[in-house]
């Protein structure tokens, strides 16, 4: 029981009428509810065929709000006359914005990109997120970043820079320490 996909589907079970299908279906369902917040309806249909009672059950499963995205795109920084753009901007809103410095050879920046823009999503009207590639902007970009390492998220407020987070670590664990940064300052 664990056909769970992006789309709303709806999963068909024929069994024989054994209570202890039956109760396993509606426990199965109840969890389905509480763990990942679907709408789950249940319907049974009996039908006599041979003397034996065949139940069918349809298990249809709905997300509660797919308007939102899941993943909003970050925007690319091109050079320090984009990010001071970006900070005025952030600075007029009194919006956070969270700046990853990155190279495309590095494996751990190409990994948390996509976890970025998921967790962009998250914070869709209250926080920016930007993405800087250091093998093609100008070094004068990656000095007023003050990067040394990557990947580097850097929290920006008000035109400075806050907090960091240097990703070396493991990919959850930098998505979380970013959504504390995030939650502190906005």
């Amino acid at each position: 029981m664990a056909a769970l996909v992006s789309n709303p589907q709806m999963l068909t079970k024929q069994s024989h009428s054994n209570y202890k299908k039956e109760q396993f279906w509606r426990k199965e369902s109840l969890n389905l509810e509480r763990k990942f917040g679907l709408c789950v309806k249940l319907y049974n249909h009996e039908k006599l065929w041979r003397s034996q009672v065949e139940k069918e059950w349809r298990l249809k499963a709905f997300w509660a709000n797919v308007s939102q995205p899941e993943t909003v795109e970050m925007e690319h920084i091109n050079d320090v006359d984009e990010l001071e753009a970006v900070l005025s901007r952030a600075r007029t809103l009194s919006q956070p914005i969270i700046i990853e410095w990155m190279a495309s050879w590095c494996r751990k920046c190409i990994y948390l990109k996509p976890k970025l823009e998921k967790l962009a999503a998250e914070y869709n009207n209250r926080t920016k997120f930007y993405y800087v590639d250091v093998n093609k902007v100008p070094q004068t970009l990656v000095k007023r970043g003050n990067i040394s390492k990557m990947p580097t998220i850097q929290l920006w407020k008000e035109g400075e820079m806050k907090e960091e987070v240097i990703g070396g670590h493991k990919g959850w664990l930098v998505i979380e320490e970013v959504r504390e940064l995030i939650n502190k300052h906005v």
